[in-house]
């Protein structure tokens, strides 16, 4: 069952917004900014620099992952965003939570730019934007630069694929000028959470670990997302906590995924329950639970593993984005919670 309890602006609020856009056609550090809703110039600090913007974005683009999420979650249609190359289950492009939110609004796809070679400069800049959504991306300093040759662009605070998808929304949300709004949208969406976490008391305190993609024809490594990459921080919100052992590994490094040997696998002893990236027969799970040193995890012993169903939209969503969180919550964390229930 999918949750659709997302709260939404005000029916006049959004078709504002809406006809502004397509008239033109915890424990987390706040992002640095200066000015909010309604007040310029809005000034925002980020790892690649320091982004300017004199007055209300009418043509807003984004490149990357998910922050095209972010204003139409507030009622803005971008003139531009990348297209979905994961997770995307009728090949349109675009990630359903998303058809579903263009639906609402009565609004038609944006040009869509294909990222599978990387970003797609001259399509961005035909679109004419006033600003370039950025913040939950892998841009390098060459990419911002070009970018910022076309409008004022807006990077990730720290690192690289590592914005909380709280950040994504204060980022971006001020960089179009609505960041009360930004604000509310964040309150909603963690009583939403909140809600649906009370349901699975089972949760509360278990660690979990989350597998990258599992090569089967090379277990020699296994790896993992760190303490840096957002579907580890979203365990926080689900009452989950991050074992010793991700936590040490991913002390000495920025990075957001790092492999570790099988040979050395006891250093996940104290992982009560693992996830991933499987696929829709189950011949994953097999594997782990056959390999003469991943069997020996403690969380593959007693199958508390659940893997996420190939490259569907279910798995690309564990990777909470603002919109995609009200879509996929239920489904996951009553998935985590089954296999919490086999931790004694």
């Amino acid at each position: 069952m999918r949750s659709h309890r997302f709260t939404a602006l005000t029916a006049a609020a959004v078709t504002v917004l809406t006809l502004a856009a397509c008239g033109a056609q915890p424990e987390e550090e706040e992002a640095a900014a200066e000015g909010g809703s309604g007040e310029y110039p809005i000034v925002i600090e980020h790892a690649l620099g320091t982004t300017t913007i004199e007055e209300q974005p009418e043509r807003v683009a984004s490149v990357n992952w998910a922050n095209h999420e972010v204003p139409l979650a507030l009622g803005v249609v971008p003139v531009g965003m990348a297209e979905a190359n994961f997770g995307d289950d009728d090949d349109d492009g675009v990630l359903p939570w998303v058809d579903e939110k263009l639906d609402e609004l009565g609004a038609e796809t944006p040009v869509l730019f294909d990222e599978n070679d990387g970003i797609d400069f001259e399509a961005v800049a035909d679109t004419q934007p006033d600003v370039i959504l950025a913040s939950y991306s892998g841009l390098t300093q060459e990419d911002y630069d070009t970018l910022s040759d076309i409008a004022p662009v807006v990077a990730y605070p720290e690192g690289p694929w590592a914005t909380s998808w709280r950040d994504i929304i204060r980022l971006n949300s001020q960089a179009i000028g609505l960041a009360e709004e930004g604000d509310q949208l964040i309150a909603d969406l963690e009583q939403e959470i909140a809600d649906v976490v009370a349901e699975y008391p089972q949760l509360e305190g278990k660690s979990a670990m989350f597998m990258t993609h599992v090569d089967p024809t090379d277990v020699s490594q296994i790896g993992f997302y760190t303490t840096h990459d957002t579907r580890t921080l979203f365990f926080e919100d689900l009452g989950l906590e991050t074992p010793g052992s991700i936590a040490e590994l991913s002390a000495g490094t920025d990075q957001f995924s790092l492999s570790q040997s099988t040979e050395q696998i006891d250093a996940f002893d104290d992982v009560d329950i693992i996830t991933g990236y499987g696929d829709d027969t189950g011949e994953l799970l097999e594997l782990l639970q056959s390999d003469p040193l991943l069997s020996k995890m403690p969380a593959v012993e007693r199958d508390s593993v659940y893997l996420l169903p190939g490259s569907s939209p279910l798995a690309t969503a564990a990777n909470p984005t603002p919109l995609s969180i009200s879509w996929v919550l239920e489904d996951y964390v009553a998935a985590l919670a089954e296999a919490a229930d086999k931790v004694q």
